[in-house]
């Protein structure tokens, strides 16, 4: 069963429009490379044009974490962002890796959103095989790399209600 929500376009429109910072991974990056595609454009569907959205790429999953907590650390660099999206693909393989990998990069960007000022989506797929990622990332229904954007773009929103 696939999850889904819905929301009104109007939900989706950021004012006063800064930076989307999206923090990828080289990684299986016929993958990544898809998912930050569909994202972007999203984005820009949005009302971010291409030099509000900042694209930085890491090694791997690992490596997401870090990139993000220097961006939340760093008062100058944070109060320039509207949003984070760390974007990756950890495919599960035949050794233990896959756990370490997916395990830390989850909890590293879980630490980076209880600092951060700003939104932090967590945009790393962990599936069994690559078709199964790559039916993720592909262009149509069950875009995750849409679904990343329309969740950031919500909850710029949802960060500037006063009343939070």
């Amino acid at each position: 069963m696939k999850s889904s929500w819905d929301y009104k376009s109007e939900d989706l429109f950021v004012e006063k429009r800064k930076k989307i910072t999206i923090i990828a991974s080289h990684f299986n990056g016929d993958i990544t490379q898809e998912l930050v595609r569909s994202c972007e454009k999203t984005l820009r569907e949005f009302g971010y044009s291409k030099s509000m959205v900042e694209i930085l790429w890491t090694p791997g999953a690992w490596e997401i974490p870090q990139v993000g907590m220097k961006k939340a650390a760093v008062k100058a660099l944070s109060e320039q962002v509207d949003a984070l999206i760390g974007i990756g693909c950890v495919i599960k393989g035949e050794t233990p890796h896959f756990d370490f990998v997916a395990g830390e990069a989850n909890r590293g960007l879980g630490e980076v959103a209880r600092i951060a000022p700003f939104p932090v989506i967590f945009g790393i797929l962990t599936t069994n095989t690559w078709k199964e990622a790559w039916a993720r990332a592909a262009e149509g229904e069950g875009n995750k790399g849409r679904e990343f954007a329309v969740s950031a773009l919500y909850m710029i929103n949802l960060f500037r209600r006063k009343n939070l």
